[in-house]
């Protein structure tokens, strides 16, 4: 099984990481800078890692030199993939609690 993802990519952000929904995709904060490839190799390694898949199941199949780009996830249903990125957020500032409110 396969899915695509569409990215909207900063590249030399300070830290690299899901950056919340851009439509029907997402944003994601790249460290590496967009120069010689680096900033999309830094992109597929990210993403593998947070879907638990091999580097070499994550393809880049559009946008290369462009900041939106689509992802091709091998191995990951759809819902899969968007629940791994919800969950490289970690967990949410707001609990919901009378304490988070007042704070």
């Amino acid at each position: 099984m396969k899915t695509r993802v569409t990215l909207r990519v900063r590249a030399g952000a300070p830290v690299t990481k899901f950056a919340g929904e851009y439509g029907e995709g997402w944003k994601l904060h790249v460290a590496a800078p967009p120069v010689d490839g680096k900033a999309n190799e830094a992109i597929v390694r990210f993403v593998a890692k947070v879907a638990g898949v091999a580097s070499s199941q994550v393809r880049i199949v559009a946008g290369a030199s462009a900041g939106t780009k689509v992802l091709e996830v091998e191995g990951l249903h759809a819902e899969g993939l968007r629940r791994a990125i919800l969950e490289s957020h970690g967990r949410p500032t707001d609990t919901g609690s009378a304490a988070a409110r007042k704070a």
